[in-house]
This record gives C-alpha cells, structure tokens and sequence, in this order.
C-alpha cells in the first residue's frame, strides 16, 4: 500500500500523504479560493477544526463538504467554489 494518495482538485491532480484531509489537498492545488460568499465575496479555509465552514467543498459531487474535516481518498474529485 502507498503512503501517497492521488485525488483532483478542480481538474488538477494532486498527490498527498496517506491520512491527509482535503483542506491539504487544496493548498497542494495552489487554489486560493474555496467558494464564494452569498454576497460574492471569495472565502477560504479559517479555523481548520470544522467550525467557521468557511472550507466547504464539493467532494465526488457531494456539495458542501468540509474539507478540513474529511480524510482524502484515492481518485476523489475535488471542486471548489
């Protein structure tokens, strides 16, 4: 088994640590923005503990997921904003 896990971020592959949440994957991306406000305005991961949901993400098609939250599984699709 490989210590290293292969997902997409916004079409981009990405490799990170087996264990690793998606918020690393994201930055591993180089992707500033997670989503945008209701008012427009670009938002990002902030507390890292599941908190503020400022990291929400859409994982395998599933919208709003935390991405601080959730484990990175091998092929997972990740789309921001």
């Amino acid at each position: 088994m490989s210590d290293l896990l292969q997902l997409t971020v916004n079409g981009r592959r990405v490799q990170v640590p087996s264990g690793s949440v998606v918020a690393v994957a994201v930055v591993l991306a180089d992707v500033g923005v997670y989503r945008h406000s209701v008012s427009g305005e670009p938002r990002a991961m902030l507390c890292g503990m599941g908190i503020c949901f400022e990291c929400r993400v859409t994982i395998n098609g599933k919208a709003h997921c935390l991405s601080c939250q959730t484990v990175c599984e091998e092929g997972m699709e990740v789309v921001t904003t």
